[in-house]
């Protein structure tokens, strides 16, 4: 359970992720615009400081995301990163509009389409996109259903036939991840958000059952939209929306004490969720070179376990949550 670790292998894939993964949802435009020489930088220098996994999604601006980190990663032998994207999100126009599809000829077509966006060859690790509530309301059973007949046969088939290294899914849901589970034999999970210093309902069944299922968790938003990176100041946002009263206070508090130990919150926030076995990476959004080099450092910065203690004693973190025990490199 050491945030040092280097690598930590998915299942038994043969997948060994980094610590510090770079999230590519950012630089692929999703929230607002990013220019392209800053995604540029921002992905290259990753890459220079040591991150090693990069992630994307046909969503990410519409296939811009994917454009934006294969152009870069293209100068990079290919045995050394691991790429992940995502099926569910078809295209509709180039740049403009995506929908829904998880059909399996879908699937099948997305991975193609998005081999050939990336230009590097072949993807890595393949996730079935946003299959929960949030994004399905009262039709997410129906969509569910959907993807597991056909976006989940087809990556399965491609698995089998060695185009693809990993499968697994991609939500911001603890209650569809354990449906998940009990209905697909896959390698692992890109929860979002829903492992975190202020957010940890997987604690309570979902990650001791991938723990016992060999199922590896791949932490996204580990800053909950930024509250945990930017700490209680004006317009900092928790899970993309204004945090209510006690959020802020409890972010306030943890805060006082990191400043007691000589520590900032962003390394505590970026390392908390390495401390469970189940956690293979934390994968951030990161938008310019000097937020990757922020995360990159906030990785690397060690955090005392008197810290991590003293969370613990006053409620600040659930007592049955593992802790890491140093910092360490991407």
């Amino acid at each position: 359970m050491r945030a040092a670790d280097k690598r930590r292998s998915i299942g038994t894939t043969g997948v060994a992720l980094g610590a510090l993964g770079f999230g590519g949802a950012s630089v692929g435009n999703l929230h607002r615009p990013v220019p392209e020489e800053q995604a540029a930088r921002a992905i290259a220098s990753a890459f220079k400081a040591g991150i090693r996994y990069f992630d994307t999604a046909p969503l990410y601006g519409a296939g811009l995301g994917e454009q934006r980190i294969g152009e870069v990663l293209r100068g990079v032998p290919r045995g050394e990163v691991v790429v992940s994207t995502k099926v569910g999100h078809r295209i509709v126009e180039p740049g403009v509009s995506v929908t829904f599809d998880y059909g399996y000829d879908a699937t099948m077509r997305s991975i193609e389409d998005s081999t050939r966006r990336l230009g590097i060859g072949a993807v890595d690790i393949a996730f079935i996109h946003d299959i929960d509530p949030y994004n399905h309301g009262d039709s997410q059973p129906r969509i569910f259903r959907d993807a597991l007949e056909g976006a989940w046969r087809a990556l399965s088939d491609l698995r089998r036939a060695g185009a693809l290294r990993a499968i697994g899914v991609g939500v911001n849901s603890v209650a569809v991840c354990e449906d998940c589970l009990s209905e697909m034999d896959l390698d692992c999970f890109l929860l979002a958000g829903r492992y975190t210093l202020l957010d940890t309902p997987a604690l309570e069944a979902l990650l001791p059952a991938c723990v016992a299922r060999g199922v590896s968790v791949i932490v996204g938003a580990p800053f909950n939209s930024g509250l945990l990176a930017r700490g209680a100041a004006s317009g900092a946002t928790f899970n993309y929306r204004s945090p209510p009263n006690d959020v802020r206070k409890r972010v306030a508090a943890i805060e006082k004490i990191c400043a007691a130990h000589g520590v900032d919150l962003m390394p505590v926030a970026l390392q908390f969720s390495l401390g469970h076995p189940a956690i293979v990476s934390v994968l951030p959004g990161m938008r310019s070179a000097e937020q990757v080099l922020a995360c990159v450092q906030a990785m690397r910065t060690r955090v005392p376990a008197a810290l991590w203690e003293e969370l613990r004693s006053v409620g600040l973190i659930d007592p049955r949550a593992p802790v890491p025990t140093e910092g360490g490199n991407p």
